[in-house]
């Protein structure tokens, strides 16, 4: 396995990235904001038989946070990432600076509009445009011909699918089931903000989401009563905050009320100050692996 080679220039980058295509190799890409766990791995893997040398990038993205977001806290530690990545067969890691991404004259911004607004983007108004603006970057300056994100942010998912079919982007989306933790807890960079006690109030995240998928696969059901149930569990604990519960259309991410086809259930919470997100896709036709061992 060769070593990794690590890229932190916009020029240099891209005139590697023009010298493997002139050979005809093709480039996976797994964009992430580094701290890596076995979610950002399993994207990694997931690469596999899809392009020829396989790359990351590791950026924590400014322009995705609010100004009272986690930005200067944001989890970070480049050496164990390159480790990891190096371990999975990744050749290559962009890693530039805030600073060679958007200098000072930087003004281009991408909103894919409708999507942007619905769910998280209520909440954090800029989000997806930050979202869409670096990942529509990384694609050019990477050449990348494939490109892996996971499902754990649902809504990321398909603001950038939607990214991809307006500006007709010649880039393969491939996605990744959400990977979780023994207790059905979401894989996140985040979790790494919690302290034993609100690690525990965590679990009741998936808890919530096996009981809708339980009870929505019983009878034809009203998202309403769905929600309810949800907030009953959640609402036991004090410690816990929620922020929205909402069912969707997969495609379109528009509300759903009667639960009568495959129905998305989002949901953002607050454990202290700790934001975290789900989903898990319900109804009938639904594919969703039950999680570990959860019980209500």
């Amino acid at each position: 396995m060769s070593e990794i080679r690590i890229i932190r220039s916009l020029h240099e980058m891209i005139s590697h990235a023009e010298e493997l295509q002139k050979n005809g190799i093709r480039i996976g890409l797994v964009p992430t904001m580094g701290y890596l766990h076995e979610g950002h791995l399993s994207l990694v893997r997931l690469l596999d038989g899809h392009c020829d040398l396989k790359a990351a990038s590791i950026f924590v993205n400014p322009i995705q946070f609010g100004p009272n977001e986690d930005l200067a806290k944001y989890p970070r530690n480049e050496v164990r990432d390159l480790e990891l990545l190096e371990k999975e067969g990744c050749e290559l890691v962009f890693a530039p600076s805030p600073e060679e991404m958007y200098p000072e004259d930087y003004q281009t911004y991408i909103e894919v509009e409708l999507m942007s607004k619905t769910l998280c983007g209520r909440f954090r108004p800029d989000h997806f445009r930050g979202v869409a603006t670096i990942v529509n970057r990384l694609f050019n300056l990477t050449r990348c011909s494939v490109a892996a994100f996971g499902l754990k942010d649902f809504q990321q998912a398909q603001v950038i699918k939607k990214m991809k079919r307006d500006l007709h982007l010649p880039v393969k989306l491939l996605f990744g089931e959400t990977v979780r933790e023994d207790d059905g807890l979401a894989m996140s960079s985040r979790n790494a903000y919690l302290d034993e006690e609100q690690r525990n109030l965590a679990g009741y995240i998936p808890k919530s989401l096996e009981w809708v998928s339980r009870e929505a696969n019983v009878a034809e059901q009203d998202s309403d009563c769905l929600r309810a149930g949800m907030e009953d569990i959640l609402n036991t604990q004090p410690g816990i905050k929620i922020q929205y519960i909402e069912f969707v259309d997969p495609k379109t991410l528009d509300p759903v009320q009667i639960i009568d086809r495959k129905v998305q259930v989002l949901l953002a919470v607050y454990i202290g100050k700790t934001r975290l997100i789900d989903n898990i896709e319900i109804g009938p036709g639904s594919k969703m692996k039950p999680f570990k061992e959860l019980t209500v």
